[in-house]
């Protein structure tokens, strides 16, 4: 994709070099409110679908499991309380705001021994190869400005065996769903960024990035390209949540 010099910034093309600044304004903007606007875009069902990721993700006591693009840590605060003292969550977010959003929260909460917090990119994560039993990625990837290279950098760093979940926002299976939610995404989100976090923009921003993100059998097939084996995908609210996973062979 940086052969080409542009890329998307939702429906905007800007230059690669460009999209991963724009991406950090919109999360340094929304980091503080994030959790609060999840629960009110979402109905709160994203609790759902991330207890599910959770419940498929087949982690045990003992793993090293990496949350990436893990924001304010609801996936590492269950992860931690599942790998317990032997094992390790490493919350990772290229966003410092987000990360720290999730270090101070957890923190508060008590969580601390097994958890540790990196700043990083995912297209070059900065861990050894074969370091991970589990990777899940939360409503980050579609951020990313060069999926394959961040697919091939999970690979990299999981170990033989190991297991990738990808959460993210994908194409509705329902045609009366899927306009429903154009609606919604355009008109809603917006106005409750502006009402609550202050920012139409940066939820603007985020309805279009999902539009711009690979349907399900593309993210499939990128995946298979990236190495991994075993990939699936399971659909959750018709569609407009995609569970994607790979093994490491």
């Amino acid at each position: 994709m940086s052969d080409n010099k542009t890329t998307h910034f939702g429906y905007e093309t800007v230059s690669v070099d460009e999209k991963a600044g724009k991406v950090a304004d919109v999360f340094h903007s929304v980091a503080a409110k994030y959790d609060v606007m999840n629960d009110l875009m979402s109905f709160g069902v994203h609790r759902l679908w991330k207890r599910i990721t959770i419940d498929m993700s087949g982690a045990r006591p003992g793993n090293q499991i990496l949350d990436l693009a893990g924001g304010t840590g609801d996936l590492t605060r269950k992860f931690s309380r599942i790998v317990g003292p032997q094992g390790k969550v490493v919350l990772a977010d290229i966003n410092s705001s987000m990360l720290n959003v999730g270090r101070d929260r957890l923190t508060d909460q008590g969580y601390v021994g097994n958890i540790e917090y990196v700043q990083a990119n995912a297209e070059c994560l900065p861990f050894e190869d074969n370091s991970f039993d589990v990777i899940t990625m939360a409503f980050g990837l579609r951020n990313v400005t060069d999926k394959d290279k961040a697919l091939r950098s999970m690979a990299r760093v999981l170990k033989p065996g190991g297991r990738l979940l990808i959460l993210e926002f994908s194409k509705p299976t329902n045609p009366v769903m899927s306009k429903a939610y154009d609606l919604y995404s355009f008109s809603a989100l917006p106005f409750m960024g502006k009402l609550v976090a202050n920012d139409s923009e940066s939820y603007k921003y985020l309805a279009e990035s999902i539009r711009m993100h690979p349907d399900q059998e593309t993210l499939k097939g990128m995946m298979e390209e990236a190495g991994l084996v075993r990939c699936s995908y399971n659909n959750m609210t018709s569609g407009v949540v995609a569970l994607h996973r790979g093994i490491k062979p």
